[in-house]
């Protein structure tokens, strides 16, 4: 089983280095997933409540036979519940289809800033950790400004900010703005998904010249900008291979091989992406 770092958060708490993404998978195979993934050494797990298999994922935690104090189990908080009651109920019925007593990281999914009542669920989330039903809170999809405005309005800075990056969009000023305020950055898409980044020449040449997979150094690539990328497989192989990216190191020039290339976003951008 292949041991995975695990970097410190600014509450105290640890998140490991890598984890499992279950977009777009339906409860039975996140089911199958998760428990794979769990038996493998995986101890991150991200979820959702839009990705509407938290069922499946909480049964694939409780099939594993992993001590449930090991594993890390992010969720997060829909659009359409966005306001301070609004997120308590939620978190809840999220919960409740976990099958958990406490969700370890539950992150705002998107800042809808037209909607303007992310600041009333950042105040609902403080709560949550303050009862001990949630271990760890952040935000998904937020820029500088969001955060900013939710530490100047309650004083409470994100552990967790989840956001697309890849080498595509590397997030330089992001992810320096993470830095400098203790947060730690997360990877959704890491793999760039729907691009053809995997079949990129310069990606060929760095995962040959350490004889892995464009997939495995691209996974480097994140893991030595210090952020947390959570690919999504269902293949227990896949998923296997993918963990397996702490015993090589990339140099400068294949660092920069892997990011030097046009800016692309291949989801939403958080200035105007509404998802409910």
């Amino acid at each position: 089983m292949i041991s995975i770092p695990a970097y410190p958060l600014n509450d105290g708490t640890a998140l490991p280095a890598l984890g499992l993404g279950t977009w777009p998978m339906t409860d039975d195979e996140a089911e199958r997933a998760v428990r794979e993934a769990l038996r493998s050494g995986y101890r991150l797990i991200d979820t959702a409540a839009n990705y509407r298999n938290e069922r499946g994922v909480g049964r694939g935690l409780a099939g594993a036979g992993v001590d449930r104090e090991e594993i890390v189990v992010t969720t997060k908080l829909p659009g359409r519940d966005h306001g301070y009651e609004e997120t308590l109920a939620s978190f809840e019925t999220s919960r409740a289809r976990l099958g958990l007593d406490r969700v370890d990281l539950y992150l705002i999914h998107w800042p809808l800033p037209r909607v303007d009542r992310y600041v009333d669920s950042w105040k609902a989330m403080v709560k949550l950790r303050e009862d001990g039903l949630v271990r760890s809170i952040g935000v998904s999809n937020f820029t500088a400004a969001h955060i900013e405005r939710l530490e100047r309005e309650t004083g409470v800075l994100p552990s967790v900010n989840q956001i697309e990056l890849h080498p595509f969009l590397p997030q330089d000023e992001l992810r320096a703005f993470h830095e400098g305020r203790g947060i730690r950055t997360e990877s959704w898409s890491p793999l760039g998904r729907g691009s053809d980044l995997l079949a990129d020449p310069a990606v060929a040449r760095v995962a040959g010249a350490h004889g892995v997979t464009p997939a495995q150094a691209v996974l480097r690539w994140h893991t030595q900008l210090g952020a947390v990328p959570i690919p999504k497989s269902a293949d227990p192989a896949r998923q296997r291979a993918n963990l397996d990216v702490f015993g090589f190191t990339l140099d400068d020039a294949q660092m920069r091989a892997l990011s030097d290339r046009a800016p692309r976003r291949m989801g939403g951008d958080p200035e105007v992406h509404e998802e409910f």
